[in-house]
């Protein structure tokens, strides 16, 4: 059980492109970064975006696998800028799973008709609590601003990076701001997937200051 950072980004680190906004949420070109998922002859506009993800789980392909592993995930812990832009996926993210929001203010968004969805104000309590939701499956993690919360306070074990080969060049970048020392990193998987995405997994072993020098575990 491991919480776990799913993640497309460009090969210069953003995870969105510029005028990001909420009829715009991926920013000015960002949905390039998502393209490897909606493949296999599936139109996102007019079957939706479940079906598209369904249709790529269901190719046998290294991105499917990728994607069968988010989808069986038994919790979710998002930030508000990744969840109200995105229409707080109707209530339900997959297979009615719990869904944490870490937010101080409010809801943005009409959240009163979805029982899965709970807003929690700290970022260890919504992760504990995903957790114990999930049971022995893993909690996947949503969102650039929760991401980096997640590790400043040590309760994000892992991230699944789909590294995609474009370069966006302004736009939103997944680490900007993160508080200063250095979180090590094991890398434990390299997967070339289809149309040119890599994806990355890394292990979070944790944070050190950046003058200690390498010690064994």
């Amino acid at each position: 059980m491991a919480s776990v950072l799913y993640m497309s980004m460009s090969l210069d680190g953003f995870i969105a492109g510029p005028n990001e906004r909420m009829d715009n949420g991926l920013g000015d070109g960002g949905e390039r970064l998502h393209e490897w998922i909606f493949r296999g002859g599936v139109d996102v506009d007019t079957d939706g975006v479940e079906a598209a993800t369904a249709a790529i789980r269901r190719a046998g392909s290294v991105n499917g696998r990728i994607m069968d592993e988010a989808m069986s995930t038994g919790a979710v812990v998002a930030g508000r800028g990744t969840f109200e832009p995105a229409g707080g996926w109707r209530g339900d993210h997959h297979d009615g799973v719990p869904i944490y929001i870490v937010a101080r203010e409010e809801p943005g968004i009409d959240v009163s008709e979805w029982p899965l969805v709970t807003y929690v104000p700290d970022v260890r309590v919504a992760m504990a609590r995903a957790k114990e939701e999930a049971g022995d499956r893993d909690v996947l993690v949503h969102g650039a601003g929760v991401t980096r919360l997640a590790l400043a306070a040590g309760v994000l074990d892992e991230l699944e990076l789909h590294v995609v080969p474009v370069l966006l060049g302004e736009g939103r970048r997944l680490f900007d701001g993160l508080p200063s020392g250095q979180i090590e990193l094991e890398r434990t998987r390299i997967l070339e997937g289809e149309d040119g995405v890599t994806h990355l997994h890394y292990r979070v072993r944790g944070e050190r200051d950046a003058t200690d020098s390498d010690r064994p575990d």
